[in-house]
C-alpha cells in the first residue's frame, strides 16, 4: 500500500494553472508552499477561483483549505489532460470565523483527478484569502492499479 502524502505541495509538481485574481505581493502559488502564513488574496468581485494542475494523475481522500472570509465554497475535479471537462465533487457555506483562519474538510474517497477547481462563490467581506490547500492522496499510475 502505498503511504498517502499532501500532493498539493508546489514542491510534489503541483501548480496553480490560474486564478482569476493575482497580487504580485500575495501570489496564487502561495496556496502550494505548505505554509498557512503566506496566502492568495481575491480582488472583490465574486465569483473567483483558481485551478491546481498535478503533474499526473491524483487519488484524493480528503481536502483540507485554509481560508479567511469564505462564505460558500465549490470544488471540482476533472480527469482530463487539459483542465475542462470539471464535474462537482463537493460544495459547503463556511461559518464565520471571526477573525481566525477557516479549516475546512472534504472527505473525497477515491477521487481521482488532474485539475481540481476551487470557486468562492460568495464571502463574509470584500476580500477573502486562501492560505493552503492540503490533499492527502497519492500520485500512483492510477490506471494499473484497476
Amino acid at each position: 500500500m502505498t503511504k498517502l502524502s499532501d500532493v498539493c505541495l508546489s514542491s510534489c509538481g503541483a501548480t496553480v494553472v490560474l486564478a482569476t485574481s493575482c497580487d504580485e505581493r500575495y501570489p496564487p502559488e502561495n496556496i502550494l508552499d505548505g505554509k498557512s502564513e503566506t496566502f492568495w488574496t481575491t480582488t472583490g468581485i465574486f465569483p473567483q477561483e483558481f485551478i491546481i494542475g498535478f503533474s499526473g494523475p491524483a487519488k484524493i481522500n480528503k481536502l483540507t483549505v485554509q481560508s479567511y472570509l469564505v462564505r460558500n465554497l465549490k470544488i471540482e475535479k476533472s480527469i482530463s489532460k487539459d483542465p475542462v471537462n470539471f464535474e462537482k465533487c463537493a460544495e459547503k457555506e463556511l461559518e464565520n470565523s471571526e477573525g481566525q483562519l477557516q479549516t475546512e474538510e472534504f472527505m473525497l474517497p477515491g477521487c481521482q483527478a488532474t485539475y481540481l477547481r476551487f470557486i468562492i462563490e460568495s464571502s463574509f467581506d470584500q476580500f477573502v484569502s486562501i492560505h493552503r490547500v492540503m490533499a492527502d492522496g497519492n500520485m500512483d499510475n492510477i490506471s494499473s492499479t484497476a
